[in-house]
């Protein structure tokens, strides 16, 4: 207002200054000093008009415009003027303007604030300060159409077209945004745990500019994540949406829940799929469901005794005693199984593989909660007692009968068989948690038993078999050990003494050729005796026995002189003549009674010696 005072007054001094000026100045008035004057009194009422008309707004900011001066009030119970009424214009001056506006600073207060900008990943939550009253039984504004998203933004028309005042449900997604802070306050909340900050604040747009608070609100986007699905609690009604909810129920005798239609008030019938979410916390809380194949584990919380047992050197046993305690793991959903068979106590770890699945996500999120309450008030307690049951119950196994033939058999069970049959016991165990799993809308996949802690008394006998086989066993390889040694050493010596037996050998198999050799030679002579035998006897007969002597005599007597040529020298050759018939053998026998007359002594053949008791004559 003062610039308007002194733009006038600049005026009038400029129109009046020749009549102000004092007579004792009147020479100003022959010398032009007046003209110069008035120059100067317009140019200050030129600036300050300036001053007051002139609306310029930097780049980052935009102008909120209060009506100081105007002919309508603004109506009681708002305080943003949508039809130029005094008080906050519904219009604001954008980013970047720069424009005159006669007297427009004069009429009108513009307050410079900063853009609203919404980082990746959060939302702007946005509470409007004007606009019309909340229907009954409404905790926020209704959300605005998609289309009309931009529109409800700017302040005017959000004011002329139904606009609600207080919480909106609509929220400013990631971006930079030129919203009338008179109208509109933005909050944008970070995200703070002990391990990470995003923000020491969290950021406040309003008629203050741009403020930090630390507040509990939470205004990041909504991530599903793969392999899981978004079950949806609203607590919003949407218009013009049939909301009349639905019975629905997992399994007979299982589950039952109320769910309504998307965008209704209550538990959605639909889950939200893998994505990121610009859901306004305030309106919808989305519970994380896993629909990835997960593992129970009841594991730890026992203490268990051992007995081991140790062998000395002469095969004697002895045993000693010893504890260990198993803590809970802080992942596992529960401690081991306390089991009861045949009278002892058995603790039992377990893995179960547990999976929900989309279609049945709602039902469990709306009738029992979450994921983690699923698993701590339905599975656990149910998989304890079914474990529980089958190892105090009875189990079918294949025994065989008398005849050895495998055959089913019904029987209680035994200790042992969480080592021999284990098998058998996951399958019973498997069976009857599903019929519960289908029951609380989770499929139970697989059951895997874990360490059994079996009393050590029941293994102990067991462990004495198996080590007094292990020495037996250990006993019979060494005896084959030096068995095999010896015959190695046998061969050892055999191959170095293995000369003087193939000569050996070889002076057997020539021996028994001589044997051969000889008993043919003594079956030939025994022939040719034979022969020889029956040839003299045919000879006696036809020359007599006799003539038949002479022969063999002097046969004899020629294989003499033939085996010893010298006794030829001392043969004097016969002289003697013989005459007859020639019937008989006395020409011959005078022929060689010839030579064996004495040989008459030469002085170059003196007489030799003869053998006493030998003549010639002994030969016939």
């Amino acid at each position: 207002m003062s610039e308007v005072l002194i733009a006038a007054a600049a005026i009038l001094a400029a129109i009046f200054a020749s009549r102000v000026v004092p007579d004792a100045l009147a020479g100003w008035r022959r010398t032009g000093a007046i003209a110069g004057l008035r120059l100067i009194f317009a140019l200050v009422a030129l600036y300050e008009v300036l001053a007051t008309s002139i609306v310029s707004i930097p780049a980052n900011e935009v102008g909120v415009v209060r009506k100081i001066y105007g002919f309508d009030n603004i109506a009681p119970g708002h305080i943003v003027a949508a039809q130029g009424e005094t008080g906050y214009q519904a219009e604001i001056i954008p980013p970047g303007t720069f424009r005159i506006s006669i007297f427009f600073n004069v009429l009108n207060r513009v307050d410079l604030l900063p853009v609203v900008i919404v980082p990746s990943g959060f939302y702007g939550r946005i509470v409007a300060n004007d606009g019309q009253p909340l229907n009954a039984g409404q905790i926020m504004a209704d959300a605005w159409p998609e289309a009309d998203y931009q529109k409800f933004l700017d302040a005017q028309y959000f004011m002329t077209h139904g606009g609600q005042k207080g919480l909106q449900l609509s929220v400013l997604k990631p971006g930079v945004y030129p919203l009338n802070l008179a109208l509109f306050q933005v909050k944008i909340g970070f995200i703070r745990n002990n391990k990470d900050i995003v923000a020491d604040n969290d950021d406040v747009y309003d008629l203050r500019g741009l403020t930090k608070e630390e507040t509990p609100l939470d205004t990041s986007i909504t991530r599903v994540p793969a392999g899981s699905v978004g079950v949806v609690r609203s607590s919003v009604q949407g218009n013009g949406i049939d909301c009349k909810a639905r019975t629905a129920k997992t399994d007979e005798g299982g589950l039952t829940a109320e769910l309504v239609t998307q965008y209704c008030k209550g538990v959605w019938d639909m889950s939200l799929p893998p994505n990121d979410y610009y859901l306004n916390r305030d309106a919808y809380d989305v519970t994380l469901v896993s629909t990835r194949v997960t593992a129970l584990e009841f594991k730890g919380g026992f203490t268990r005794r051992y007995l081991d047992l140790k062998v000395d050197a002469k095969g004697d046993f002895t045993q000693t005693e010893r504890t260990a305690t198993f803590p809970q793991p802080k992942d596992a959903a529960d401690s081991a199984i306390n089991t009861k068979i045949e009278g002892w106590e058995i603790p039992q770890e377990l893995r179960a593989i547990v999976q929900i699945t989309p279609e049945n996500a709602p039902i469990v999120v709306a009738a029992v909660g979450g994921q983690d309450e699923v698993d701590q008030r339905i599975l656990v307690p149910s998989i304890r007692s079914l474990v529980r049951n089958v190892y105090g119950g009875s189990i079918l196994v294949k025994e065989r009968d008398d005849k050895g033939a495998l055959i089913d058999v019904t029987r209680p069970t035994r200790v042992l068989d969480t080592i021999e049959n284990r098998t058998i016991l996951e399958q019973a165990i498997l069976e009857r948690a599903q019929i519960d799993g289908r029951r609380a809308g989770v499929d139970i996949k697989e059951i895997r038993l874990g360490e059994s802690a079996i009393p050590p008394e029941l293994l102990l006998a067991r462990q004495r078999e198996q080590l007094a086989g292990q020495l037996r066993a250990a006993y019979i390889q060494e005896q084959t050990a030096q068995e095999q040694r010896q015959k190695t050493e046998q061969a050892r010596a055999t191959a170095d003494q293995q000369r003087d037996i193939v000569t050996a050998q070889t002076a057997v198999k020539v021996a028994l050729l001589a044997q051969d050799r000889r008993q043919a030679e003594g079956h030939a002579e025994r022939l040719y005796l034979e022969e020889q035998a029956a040839g003299q006897t045919a000879q006696a007969e036809v020359l007599g026995k006799d003539s038949v002597l002479k022969l063999q005599q002097l046969k004899l007597f020629l294989e003499l002189l033939a085996g010893h040529p010298e006794l030829v020298a001392n043969l004097r050759l016969p002289q003697v003549y013989v005459g007859g018939g020639g019937g008989g053998l006395e020409g011959a026998a005078a022929i060689f009674g010839s030579f064996l007359k004495p040989v008459e002594a030469t002085p170059t053949n003196p007489p030799k010696k003869k053998a006493a008791g030998t003549s010639p004559a002994a030969f016939f």
